[in-house]
């Protein structure tokens, strides 16, 4: 259905409803294992997606959050800076997931903040390769996988890629260049009836945000307008509203979920 003409009937329609009769429609996870991309899992499959994960970590609780709601969940290890690793864990979910995949969400990322006066090459190395190479890698076997059946993709991306910050100069650059590589693929996979856009959250409750110094917290709280850090699953309502037909003439945007942190 995206990508070509809809009456007014036919908005709203999930991208799981038009899949073949009898075929639930899959949706790949990057990040399966915790934080937002978790409840992205969670959020997907209450839309009733059969779930893949590709996680670098140990799957955690992803698994049987998953299988609570009915639907089928595959997990893969795979790294997404590691390229061939990418195709191959694209290989294993054709053959596992034969013609279902409908939505990718790309939300695997890493943080090594520092000064950009001290940080080493290396450091700054690390998060580009994971969070902006991952995520082409990623980005380019999904169209190939669904350039005739249509679907969406979402990155997860961050508002240090809308405006930089002190302290995250590695990080601030593979998020701006996500969300410059949003309006590319946008335009380059709109042809294949691919929608392309980005969720860019603000402080979540996630593993990183809780490791930071309480007084800090604070401080950036009260920076925030609507007066406190957001939740996993307030991302992921974006992500699923991104992914779904619900959004069917929305493309190569960033949408920003940060209550209100960068008004």
């Amino acid at each position: 259905m995206v990508g070509r003409y809809i009456d007014s009937k036919m908005v709203g329609e999930m991208i799981v409803d038009s899949t073949p009769e009898g075929q639930r429609a899959l949706a790949l996870i990057t990040g399966s294992s915790r934080g937002i991309g978790q409840a992205a899992a969670a959020e997907m499959a209450s839309r009733g997606y059969d779930i893949a994960g590709f996680r670098r970590e140990q799957p955690g609780v992803t698994p049987q959050i998953i299988k609570e709601q009915g639907v089928n969940y595959q997990d893969y290890q795979v790294d997404v800076s590691d390229e061939e690793a990418v195709r191959a864990g694209f290989r294993e979910l054709k053959d596992d997931f034969p013609g279902a995949l409908r939505t990718v969400i790309i939300n695997a990322g890493i943080t090594r903040d520092g000064l950009a006066a001290t940080m080493t090459g290396e450091k700054f190395r690390s998060v580009v390769e994971v969070n902006l190479f991952g995520a082409f890698y990623v980005a380019r076997e999904a169209i190939k996988t669904m350039r005739k059946t249509g679907g969406s993709i979402v990155f997860v991306s961050s508002v240090s890629g809308v405006r930089g910050q002190a302290g995250q100069a590695n990080y601030s650059a593979s998020k701006a260049g996500v969300n410059a590589l949003v309006q590319v693929l946008a335009k380059e996979a709109s042809s294949a009836n691919i929608r392309v856009n980005a969720v860019a959250p603000g402080f979540i409750d996630t593993d990183m945000v809780r490791g930071m110094d309480s007084r800090a917290r604070a401080q950036l709280t009260e920076r925030i307008i609507l007066g406190r850090i957001g939740l996993p699953v307030e991302v992921a309502r974006a992500i699923g509203f991104l992914a779904s037909d619900q959004a069917s003439y929305i493309t190569g945007q960033v949408l920003v979920v940060d209550g209100g942190l960068t008004v």
